[in-house]
């Protein structure tokens, strides 16, 4: 009933940043409900998935074995990369006019990319929820009071107990903008860090699989250039 009366007894504004506020809430705990479940496959199958990859005893099998350990789909993308150019590279065009080294760099320079925009997707909104929040609570109270300072003014005599009810009443827009903006902050600590930490192993694993595939490739004979007619050998 409190909040009902609330409610009601609030404009437009004071009405507006409620629902700014209770639409920060569920989706910065949308986003962080979403990432733990993500961060917590992650983290296990990243260290299952590297494992399984340098057990295997060729890189086809090896990106086969990946595909049942690696749920997320954070290792798999660096290997199948990787693998394509090893195999076949891209023949008459500029991706492929390098050498097995910058095409390797630059693949798994790409799939690495790819791979850590899924893991830090949500972050953005995590940060701004709890940047934002407390500011849009502020702006709820600090119009709360105004409106009823100005209801209580027209009124006629002003006394402590009829501004305490209305004060007080605008005063909980505040608690509600921190109530909203602590999780998203500590979920978005906790997380980066996390994220961190995988991302670290993750450009590891690729640094170790280039090197693998360019030790693995054969050598290249150097091609000779026609010498002129008339040329002494």
């Amino acid at each position: 009933m409190d909040a009902l009366h609330w409610w009601r007894q609030g404009d437009a504004v004071t009405q507006g940043a409620a629902l700014v506020l209770l639409v920060m809430s569920v989706a910065s705990w949308v986003v962080i409900l979403w990432k733990l479940w993500l961060m917590h496959r992650a983290s296990a199958d990243v260290a299952r998935s590297t494992a399984a990859f340098w057990q295997a005893p060729s890189l086809e099998l090896a990106v086969q074995r990946l595909q049942s350990f690696d749920r997320p789909a954070l290792v798999l993308p660096l290997v199948s990369a990787a693998n394509a150019v090893a195999r076949d590279g891209q023949h008459g065009t500029l991706a492929g006019a390098g050498s097995l080294s910058q095409r390797l760099t630059r693949v798994l320079r790409d799939a690495l990319h790819g791979v850590l925009g899924r893991l830090q997707f949500g972050q953005v909104l995590l940060a701004t929820v709890g940047s934002t929040a407390p500011f849009v609570g502020l702006l709820g109270t600090v119009w709360g009071i105004y409106h009823a300072l100005t209801a209580m003014a027209g009124a006629g005599q002003i006394t402590i107990d009829r501004v305490a009810g209305p004060v007080g009443e605008a005063l909980v827009m505040t608690a509600a903008g921190l109530a909203v903006a602590l999780p998203a902050v500590l979920a978005y600590n906790v997380f980066g860090r996390l994220v961190g930490r995988i991302e670290a192993d993750l450009e590891g694993f690729a640094r170790d699989l280039r090197e693998l595939l360019i030790d693995a490739a054969p050598a290249t004979a150097p091609v000779e250039t026609d010498r002129p007619s008339g040329a002494r050998p």
